[in-house]
């Protein structure tokens, strides 16, 4: 199987940063386009950044100019650096990744178990 493990969530003030990681694991033939996605209380879960396997990204507006994602394929992990921070991006953030698994030809859209980030003072 296919496994994404997602870290660095955590409490920051508002302006404060946070870098979050997710490390897939496990049968993997390719890993496509990876991204992150979050969940406030209440709401729709959203997306967040995307990078594909050529280092294309896109980012949703509200993240725009505060939020880098990046990946590294040899470790097999997707970064989100995440700064300037404020209370509405307190959420529960998930990664993502089309995965093709070995010995199969289809893809398979793979998710974490999500990490929680709290911005407040």
């Amino acid at each position: 199987q296919v496994q994404l493990v997602e870290s660095g969530g955590g409490l920051v003030q508002p302006g404060g940063s946070l870098r979050l990681s997710c490390a897939a694991s496990g049968s993997i033939s390719r890993l496509s386009t990876m991204g992150w996605y979050r969940q406030a209380p209440g709401k729709e879960r959203e997306l967040v950044a995307t990078i594909t396997s050529g280092f294309r990204t896109n980012y949703a507006d509200s993240v725009k100019g505060r939020f880098t994602i990046s990946r590294d394929n040899a470790k097999i992990t997707v970064y989100l650096q995440m700064n300037s921070l404020k209370p509405e991006d307190t959420a529960v953030y998930y990664c993502n990744a089309d995965a093709q698994a070995i010995g199969s030809m289809g893809w398979l859209k793979v998710w974490g178990q999500g990490t929680l980030v709290t911005v407040s003072s």
